[in-house]
């Protein structure tokens, strides 16, 4: 009696059962099939909310902590890896959800993870797919190679020259590349930005080399950083000139385009500036002082070959976290008050939604 109340109750609790898998549950058999058919249904049943605001990110963007988890997922060096067909996969995805359709079966994490792969490859004011090493996803593997040389490379004129032009013109592709708003960049326009923002850097760098030749060995090393953050100071407002003379798009909390705003367009660049330049503080900062220490070592004497590798490892490291964390100094969607706007667009604003207190727009990366 004991045993056939054991087994009974153990048939219920669905430890055991019936051959085949079936189950015993108030009269009625069901198979290990129709009750993954069952699961099945449940979860198709439980259709994914249209209501997820996927035009922001998924995490508050009003504090740090939230900005750094946004820019840790679009700064990913992974998605630089990431084939053409699942770039289109994600857009179709998030395309098709911002219609008000969705793909059966789609989870709520399946559509953020799109919604990233999609922000991370797509230009957020034009919908177009931007130049792979533009990319915030590429920042990383490529800034830990240029900087690692730079670092490496400082002693002589020609290198110094070389590197500082090789930085500038990725800086110069990643400043075009994520770029507010949407109006094109003409081909004289883009190239007289670029000559003038690799040669104003150039020069920045050549000065402060012959500047520190007259310091100690261990300040010369920090000449790459200084030039780094005068060229930004260059380069960025260059790049992105024409959003200085014309302005950059700025809306409502709504997303109601409002105007074309310089004002907006020089706090949009101060604001890139500023993390630019925090960057390139701990990459181009710590490796020196670690290097100097261990090039003193008998190791490194013997196989002096491994000074680059070293330096670019060290720079890759505090790259990994600079960049998010730098990227999440400031909203990506920045704002600020209608006062603070150029006076004819602030007449117009007042006329057309007087209620507008404040603008918010891209600020770029």
């Amino acid at each position: 009696m004991k045993l056939w109340f054991t087994i009974s109750l153990r048939v219920l609790e669905g430890s055991i059962g019936p051959p085949g898998g079936a189950v015993i549950l108030r009269g009625h058999t069901f198979s290990q099939k129709q009750r993954a058919q069952t699961r099945y249904n449940a979860r198709m049943s439980e259709e994914l909310s249209l209501n997820i605001n996927i035009k922001e990110p998924r995490w508050d963007q009003g504090t740090f902590m939230g900005r750094a988890k946004h820019f840790f997922m679009v700064t990913d060096p992974r998605n630089v890896l990431l084939s053409s067909e699942t770039l289109e996969e994600a857009r179709v995805i998030v395309e098709n959800y911002r219609a008000g359709t969705t793909k059966p079966g789609l989870t709520e994490d399946e559509l953020w993870r799109a919604k990233y792969v999609y922000d991370s490859a797509f230009h957020p004011d034009t919908g177009e797919k931007m130049f792979v090493i533009g990319r915030m996803s590429a920042q990383v593997p490529m800034n830990m190679s240029i900087t690692g040389c730079m670092l490496t490379f400082y002693r002589t004129t020609p290198a110094v020259v070389f590197w500082q032009w090789v930085n500038q013109s990725f800086n110069a592709v990643v400043n075009y590349t994520n770029r507010s708003g949407d109006a094109p960049m003409t081909v004289n326009q883009l190239g007289a930005a670029y000559i003038s923002a690799t040669t104003g850097a150039v020069v920045t760098a050549l000065g402060l080399k012959s500047l520190a030749s007259r310091l100690p060995p261990i300040a010369s090393r920090f000449v790459p950083f200084a030039a780094v953050a005068a060229a930004n100071c260059i380069n960025i407002p260059f790049m992105r000139q024409r959003e200085l003379k014309y302005g950059i798009p700025v809306t409502d909390e709504n997303g109601n385009r409002l105007g074309e705003s310089p004002n907006a367009a020089k706090q949009a660049i101060i604001q890139v500036v500023v993390s630019r330049i925090g960057m390139a503080v701990p990459a181009m900062a710590i490796p020196p002082v670690i290097m100097n220490a261990l090039e003193k070592r008998a190791f490194m004497k013997r196989f002096p070959i491994l000074n680059a590798p070293v330096q670019v490892g060290l720079v890759g490291l505090c790259l990994v976290f600079a960049t998010p964390l730098c990227c999440a100094l400031f909203p990506q969607k920045s704002s600020m008050s209608v006062s603070g706007l150029e006076a004819d667009l602030q007449e117009r604003i007042r006329q057309a939604s007087p209620k507008t207190t404040t603008v918010y727009f891209n600020k770029g990366l």
